[in-house]
């Protein structure tokens, strides 16, 4: 008997999961409000220098720029003098009119849209401009670190506890970021946010998967990608309410604190508790979840020798242990590893260079973030029938490749066309979202199951790599305009090929062993050089009858 079929004794699709599910899912709401908050906390309003003391008006203190707008960065040095006919050139001597120098007494910004933002709190303008993509960068690299350190630790401790204790420092983390002082101590509490949202994403996983049986999981795992669609939703009716960035960033934080205490409730995973000798708890966990069930009875006929023999086989091949260096063993996982790890990347890559980018099509900020959350409902539908009539390889290059495509053909169209650049943006989130669909999927079916959650641990170390890079890219803007979005464009499309070097498992079996994944690799190898010769033969013999 294996922990399904225990499962199903105790209750499998009962009022227990439908709660344990729900409870798990909520927080996905407000996760996905974090993952894009500085586009409202961070957002630049149209601003420009507070005029020098001499200045006559606004219009004589400031040089014009390319767009006909006052320049965001310059202020006149000496303003030239408002006569009956407009500025004079002729007031200074020595040629002085027409000299500029950067915002000395700082900025006046536009506050009709946001009533503050980071930007406007620190000045983060101008020379600083590239503070404010620093912060995002700094919070993705605290979810890669999160990522491996609450991995570890919840190995040690059990899930429960780490999503718990993730609750608790993501409502504190954020709270303290909404009463920053500076900017440095900002950033240190958006970093252990993100810390703290890799806790929360590994237990929820494991906790969802392990108490809802086999076949209803795809379908789990899909509700609860849905919570994060829905959440894209929720942050801009929550940014159009509040524009003051503190209280944003306070009110999506606070509800942590709710989850943190309804979290107590939640059930450990069983395997876990009888792996690390505490099997009594799992005997009680059982035993609650069969009460919650309607199934008292045949809770109290568990018993621990009973859990531990039917779960024997599970801990014994639990036990062995795998490292990171057992992704790369032989030719056939070095392949696997190397091509996945780029198609990991590729996709956080591209997904968040348009995820932040919103302020960047010259359109409604608000309106637009719902647009592109909108954009991952039908995108993560067509994939799941892609997947499943066409083929995983296909379905995944060819996500990244329209994608990159999408994000290159941007370059070509100008910026007073806002309507085509974005659709073509919401076009390419779309594709990036059904990539990451589809790569969950993928990932977990070309890696031997020994080793398969060091497969897919190995593919979120890149993604948050990839969205980490993301933000730092936009920098290079600063040399040549248009760099930015031909590098976040090259780098799916290079995704995009990579995965057609993958081997299809549409419609086969899943490998148990690293030896069964070396034995299928064979057998494709021969087969393809069968295939080969065979073809090779029919044309030789052509020639010869020609």
């Amino acid at each position: 008997m294996t922990f399904s079929e225990i499962l199903e004794r105790v209750g499998s699709l009962g009022p227990f999961q439908f709660m344990h599910v729900l409870l798990l899912s909520l927080p996905v709401l407000f996760m996905a409000s974090h993952n894009l908050l500085q586009i409202f906390t961070a957002a630049t309003p149209p601003h420009h220098c507070v005029p020098a003391h001499n200045a006559t008006s606004l219009a004589s203190a400031l040089p014009v720029g390319p767009n006909g707008e006052p320049d965001r960065c310059l202020r006149f040095t000496h303003p030239p003098v408002e006569g009956p006919l407009g500025p004079s050139n002729t007031t200074f001597p020595n040629g002085t009119w027409g000299h500029t120098e950067p915002c000395l007494d700082g900025w006046i910004y536009d506050r009709s849209t946001f009533a503050s933002t980071i930007v406007t709190e620190w000045d983060l303008v101008c020379n600083s401009r590239q503070m404010k993509e620093m912060a995002q960068s700094f919070y993705m690299g605290g979810i890669l670190v999160g990522g491996i350190v609450f991995g570890s630790l919840s190995d040690r401790f059990g899930r429960k506890p780490i999503l718990t204790f993730s609750y608790l420092l993501l409502a504190v983390s954020g709270t303290c970021s909404a009463f920053s002082p500076s900017f440095l101590s900002y950033t240190f509490f958006r970093f252990l946010a993100g810390c703290s949202l890799s806790g929360i994403s590994l237990s929820t996983v494991i906790l969802c998967v392990e108490w809802v049986p086999t076949h209803i999981r795809a379908i789990q795992s899909t509700i609860t990608g849905y919570f994060y669609t829905i959440g894209q939703f929720i942050l801009p009716g929550l940014a159009y309410t509040i524009t003051e960035w503190r209280w944003l960033q306070f009110v999506v934080s606070t509800p942590f604190y709710v989850f943190f205490l309804s979290s107590w409730w939640v059930a450990e995973s069983v395997r876990w508790l009888v792996l690390t000798g505490k099997s009594p708890k799992a005997l009680k966990e059982l035993q609650r979840v069969a009460a919650f069930n309607g199934r008292k009875e045949e809770g109290k006929k568990l018993s621990l020798e009973e859990l531990k023999l039917n779960l024997h086989k599970e801990i014994a091949s639990s036990k062995t242990s795998y490292g990171m260096l057992s992704l790369f063993q032989n030719s056939a996982l070095r392949r696997i590893s190397c091509c996945i790890s780029l198609i990991w990347f590729a996709t956080g890559f591209g997904y968040y260079s348009l995820a932040m980018g919103v302020e960047d099509f010259g359109v409604n900020i608000y309106m637009l973030q719902i647009i592109f959350g909108g954009a991952d409902i039908p995108a993560k539908f067509v994939s799941v029938l892609f997947l499943s009539y066409v083929g995983r390889r296909i379905t995944q290059g060819a996500c990244l490749l329209l994608a990159g495509t999408a994000i290159l053909a941007n370059i070509f169209v100008p910026s007073d066309m806002s309507t085509i650049r974005t659709s073509l943006a919401v076009f390419g989130k779309g594709c990036l979202s059904s990539s990451y669909n589809c790569l969950i999927l993928y990932t977990s079916e070309l890696y031997p199951t020994v080793i398969r959650q060091r497969g897919m641990g190995l593919g979120n170390l890149c993604t948050r790599m990839g969205s980490m890079v993301a933000p730092l890219v936009k920098i290079t803007g600063e040399m040549i305009p248009f760099l930015p979005a031909l590098i976040y464009g090259l780098v799916p499309v290079l995704g995009g090929i990579t995965a057609f070097f993958l081997p299809e498992t549409l419609n086969t079996a899943l490998p148990e062993t690293i030896e069964d994944l070396e034995r299928r690799h064979k057998q494709n190898t021969l087969s393809l050089a069968s295939l080969v010769s065979c073809s090779l033969g029919h044309l030789t013999h052509a020639e010869v009858l020609t």
